[in-house]
Order: C-alpha cells, then sequence, then structure tokens
C-alpha cells in the first residue's frame, strides 16, 4: 500500500503536465504570498532596523566567523530540533508536523515531476515518504490541535473554535488528512468517493498555498531570522534592550536594591509555577 505512487495512478485521466503545472503555480502562490506579506507588514524593515539598533546598542563587534556559528547554532537548535519549546509534547508536535511536511512535500514534487506518467516504475521511497508525511502531519496537527493548544489545554476554549490564524494549521492537516483518504480509496478502486476526496484534497492544497498572506506560513521563514537576531543580540551585549539576567551567585547583583528581599533567598526559588500545569479556568 505504501508503495504505490497515487499521482501515475491519476495521470490516465489527468495529464502529469497538468499536475506538474498545478505544483508550480502553488510554488509561486507562496513565493507571491511571502514577498506580500513581508511588504505589508514590513517584516524586512523590521529586522534590518533592529539589526542595526542592536549593533550601534551592542558592547562589542561581532565578528563573521562568530555569525557563520550563530547561524549554525540557530539552524541546529532553533530549526531543525524546535528547542525553544519548554513544553515536549509541544515540541513532538511541532517536530512531527514540521518534518512531515517536509516529506509530503518533497515526495509530491518528485513524484508528480518525475513518476507521474502512466506506467512509470516509482522508487518505493517516495510513495512511502509521502504517506509517512502525511501520517506525521495527521498526528502532530490533531494532537496539537485538540490537547496542546494553549487556548484549549489552559483556558478551557472549545477545540472547535476558529480564529483566521489557525487557517494554516487547519488547512494543512486537512491537506494531508484528504490526501490519504484519496490514496487510499483510488488504490481500494473506489472511484466516485475517490474523486470527491481528490477534489477536497485539492481545495484544501490551494487554501493552504493561497492563503499565505492570511495565515502563519510566512512564520516559518521569519523564525529562523528572528532567532538568529536575538542570539547576534545577546553575544554583543545589546540583549534587545532588556536587562542582563541577574545573577544571584555574583555579589554586585546581590547588593542591587531591586535584589534585596532575595539575598538570603534560596537559589532555586520561583520555580513553583512550573509544578503545575496552568488549568485554572
Amino acid at each position: 500500500m505504501f508503495t504505490s505512487n497515487p499521482f501515475a495512478e491519476i495521470s490516465a485521466y489527468i495529464a502529469p503536465a497538468i499536475m506538474q503545472t498545478f505544483v508550480i503555480v502553488m510554488i509561486i502562490l507562496v513565493v507571491a504570498g511571502t514577498l506580500f506579506d513581508v511588504l505589508h507588514k514590513r517584516s524586512a524593515e523590521y529586522f534590518f532596523n533592529a539589526a542595526r539598533k542592536a549593533k550601534d546598542d551592542g558592547d562589542r563587534e561581532v565578528t563573521g566567523g562568530e555569525k557563520v556559528g550563530l547561524a549554525v547554532k540557530t539552524v541546529a537548535s532553533d530549526v531543525l530540533t524546535s528547542s525553544e519549546f519548554c513544553n515536549p509534547h509541544r515540541r513532538i508536535a511541532h517536530l512531527l508536523g514540521m518534518y512531515g511536511f517536509v516529506f509530503y512535500l518533497v515526495a509530491t514534487i518528485a513524484m508528480v515531476f518525475g513518476y507521474a506518467s502512466t506506467g512509470a516504475e516509482t522508487p518505493s521511497i517516495w510513495p512511502f515518504l509521502w504517506y509517512l508525511g502525511a501520517l506525521m502531519v495527521c498526528v502532530g496537527g490533531y494532537w496539537f490541535w485538540f490537547f496542546i493548544r494553549v487556548d484549549v489545554a489552559a483556558e478551557g476554549s472549545s477545540p472547535f473554535r476558529i480564529v483566521r490564524a489557525d487557517l494554516f494549521i487547519l488547512s494543512l492537516v486537512a491537506s494531508a488528512t484528504f490526501g490519504l483518504i484519496w490514496a487510499l480509496l483510488q488504490l481500494g478502486g473506489i472511484g466516485v468517493w475517490s474523486n470527491i476526496f481528490l477534489g477536497l484534497y485539492l481545495i484544501a492544497t490551494v487554501v493552504l498555498f493561497a492563503g499565505v498572506p492570511w495565515s502563519k506560513f510566512a512564520h516559518m521563514f521569519f523564525k529562523p531570522a528572528a532567532a538568529f537576531q536575538k542570539k547576534v543580540g545577546v553575544a554583543n551585549g545589546s540583549m534587545a534592550n532588556l536587562p542582563q539576567p541577574a545573577d544571584r551567585t555574583s555579589a554586585a547583583d546581590r547588593d542591587r536594591h531591586s535584589m534585596e528581599l532575595l539575598k538570603d533567598a534560596p537559589l532555586n526559588m520561583g520555580l513553583g509555577i512550573k509544578r503545575e500545569k496552568p488549568r485554572h479556568y
């Protein structure tokens, strides 16, 4: 089952050129939507101004070699392993969705552009990655939506409450879900229902990629830039205009007026907020 290329099977009545054109249009929509988002929200201007201000306010110059090291650290920590999430469940769900989406997207492009013609022999790795990626998106997405979201887990809101910011996660999960159902129905020879879910799959995919200006899709491009800029700010001492973290092991910090009440307190004082989950709604 997981070695069958669903795009090769529909090539009997949908030409591979049409499928390839559809994928190209989706890529164009993502690029155009991201550029529109950057211009509309002035994100690039914000990052450049923040970088300039951090450089002016910094205590020292960050060398090119240090910036390369910080960039590598950002990719390894904030991008590849999502270390910014303190909640392990939230982190696992995010990683499932992120890597699942990458597998799902790359496998789709490979099968559509390389093996979409009737009778084409598709290497088993591509269908396997497509099914695996879609399943990972579904597991991570539904886990997040029904059990991890802050407004559901901590504020008692209904999991069926939807706002515009949910467009990305809902369209992504819908695309993966409808895609899986379509592929399985098509494999089972259930023509009418497979065509219905093919239509739903295409609609959800269009919403996912065409809705970039109104969703958090572009967030995946801005987030690494923000994480990198934060690390540069810490390295040069500007700290984004925030005070340096207090070090209670330092005599100078303990003698500050604002630290007077904590001078003799245990060093682990203040962690009580982490003892229980915030579910006091």
